[in-house]
């Protein structure tokens, strides 16, 4: 016999799941028991507290910036969604926008997604060579065309302030959070009858929920079906820079091979994506510091004339819980699954649109179907189906 019951369950307590467990509890008609297992409280090595923080529109697929733009819209309302009695939520947002630059082979891609972002209520702005060096003078535009830049809507926020901020607030509204871990799930038919957890006994469940991060493939293993997400390391490197000036009230730049660097407080921080070929499966935290070296800082270097004197300060790693088909959120039913949902492959998109994928979650589990934002192209038919929605703006 289960030890314990829950209407939803949920698997994983990082931002999204937490986002989940705190539109579910809002929901003033639903009054049934949310249950969130989360194996570690301090969350110390999971990929939200780990990751820059970022919010942004500058995407190539619709749903994801309809996402931001709700993401961005909640992080600035954050105090009226989040706070509770006596204790006011509040959240940073450094509004000083993304800066994707472009070659002149790029420029092209930069251009057509920069007419779907405005097309859906982004203020983006498309800059020339020369509008670049005007509004950004600390900046090298030798073998750029152009540059996109987010004017509102696109910044950064601390993302460990936003996860204990849902998880607080869904805790007020009645959700139970559980140290252990999920290690098993018992499917009846078309449904999944309870789960089994790391400390022993077993919770009976009437839905449930995977937001499982970087350990989602293994939970839906379990269920009878594949998913194509798996664990990748990145790297976060922190530079000072003695003359960094107004380069210190710029955006988050991208630079065309993919190394960015944004403020983060008097210091910055940087990164860049490795080659799909050499950026293996991987659960550790151990920081290498060869992309900065090989890759980084000659890219800084070339790109801002101030950073080519910078100094290393420290470094960390977080994951990504990368989807191999397409870098898009899978979300929704399980295949041939009736109370099984999902929420994953999210590639580093989680944090910013964790307050949308929460919404949508909600709004599939207790009204059958999407109401905000359709996100049904994101289901897990082009998995099955092999048919990637590619999305191209990738950091």
């Amino acid at each position: 016999m289960p030890l314990q019951t829950a209407d939803i369950l949920i698997v994983g307590g990082g931002v999204v799941g937490s986002a989940t467990a705190y539109f579910l509890t809002t929901q003033p008609g639903f009054h049934g028991r949310v249950l969130v297992i989360e194996k570690d409280p301090t969350y110390g090595e999971a990929a939200t507290a780990r990751s820059a923080g970022g919010i942004r529109q500058q995407y190539s697929t619709a749903e994801n910036i309809r996402m931001s733009l709700f993401g961005a819209e909640f992080v600035r309302h954050a105090a009226e969604h989040l706070s509770l009695p006596g204790e006011r939520a509040q959240l940073p947002f450094v509004e000083q926008g993304y800066l994707f630059l472009a070659t002149p082979e790029g420029l092209p891609v930069l251009q057509q997604n920069h007419a779907l972002q405005t097309g859906l209520g982004a203020d983006i702005a498309l800059l020339n060579n020369a509008g670049l060096r005007r509004q950004f003078p600390w900046l090298n535009t030798d073998g750029l065309a152009g540059g996109a830049f987010g004017r509102r809507n696109e910044g950064w926020t601390d993302p460990y302030s936003l996860l204990q901020a849902f998880r607080r607030k869904a805790v007020a509204q009645g959700a139970v959070y559980l140290q252990d871990e999920v290690v098993g799930l018992r499917r009846d038919g078309d449904r999944i009858a309870e789960v089994t957890l790391a400390k022993g006994g077993t919770v009976a469940v009437g839905a449930l929920v995977n937001s499982a991060g970087i350990n989602a493939a293994r939970v839906a293993g379990w269920a009878g079906f594949e998913l194509p997400v798996r664990p990748r390391k990145r790297f976060v490197y922190v530079f000072d820079c003695r003359d960094s000036g107004e380069i210190q009230k710029g955006p988050l730049l991208i630079d065309p091979n993919g190394v960015y660097f944004r403020p983060e407080g008097a210091s910055f921080i940087c990164g860049v994506s490795p080659p799909e070929d050499r950026d293996p499966d991987c659960t550790d935290l151990e920081v290498e510091y060869g992309p900065f070296e090989k890759t980084i800082w000659p890219t800084l270097a070339e790109r801002v004339p101030a950073f080519e004197a910078i100094k290393l300060v420290r470094a960390w790693a977080g994951h990504y819980d990368y989807n191999t088909l397409d870098q898009n959120l899978i979300i929704g039913r399980g295949p041939s699954l009736a109370n099984f949902y999902m929420a994953n492959g999210l590639s580093g998109h989680g944090l910013q649109q964790s307050p949308a994928i929460g919404r949508a979650l909600t709004e599939l589990i207790l009204e059958g179907g999407y109401k905000s934002i359709d996100l049904t192209r994101f289901g897990y038919e082009r998995v099955a189906k092999n048919e990637p929605l590619a999305e191209l703006n990738v950091v």
